[in-house]
């Protein structure tokens, strides 16, 4: 077992997208980010299923998870809090903190190093409820194509084309 492996940048199959906000001008700003099977999943391949577990304790009201992976018959653990999402606060913060603790242990941890995604979307993209934009049905972001380089483990490139082809998001370090 190479722990080293943990850190290995993320393939861009495993990196989702998604819109935090949108401004006035409307820009969106989107966010790259893993979902917790990805953490699963690296570390029954670097660790091994039988030599990871979980753990989740609730601190004065917020949820705390930690992974422990077992080396030289010992356990090593590394913990993370959580926090609650929009549509299930519980699950959130278990799953929130499950992957900010994979974080600790390095999956992922490139997605930081990801550049500040704005994107100027078109009027169609766009709609009002109660005051606030947000995205429309035509925006169809989860069909848009994200190119991504890396070297010697770094980011360098990051680029995202639309369902059309349309180059969205162009940034090169």
């Amino acid at each position: 077992m190479d722990l080293k492996n943990l850190k290995t940048p993320l393939n861009l199959e495993y990196i989702d997208f998604r819109i935090q906000s949108i401004n006035k001008g409307k820009y969106a700003t989107i966010l790259a980010y893993k979902d917790a099977r990805v953490d699963m999943n690296r570390l029954d391949d670097v660790c091994g299923a039988e030599n990871w577990q979980r753990d989740h304790k609730e601190v004065k009201g917020v949820v705390y998870c930690g992974i422990g992976i077992k080396i030289n018959e010992n356990w090593t653990w590394k913990w993370d809090a959580g926090s609650e999402s929009n549509t299930e606060a519980e699950k959130g913060q278990a799953s929130d903190s499950f992957k900010r603790a994979g974080f600790n242990w390095g999956i992922g941890r490139e997605l930081y190093d990801y550049p500040l995604i704005k994107v100027k979307l078109k009027d169609h993209e766009v709609s009002e409820y109660n005051g606030k934009l947000r995205a429309s049905f035509d925006l169809k972001l989860k069909e848009w194509i994200w190119g991504i380089e890396f070297n010697k483990g770094y980011l360098i490139k990051l680029a995202a084309k639309d369902e059309k082809g349309e180059l969205r998001f162009n940034w090169k370090l």
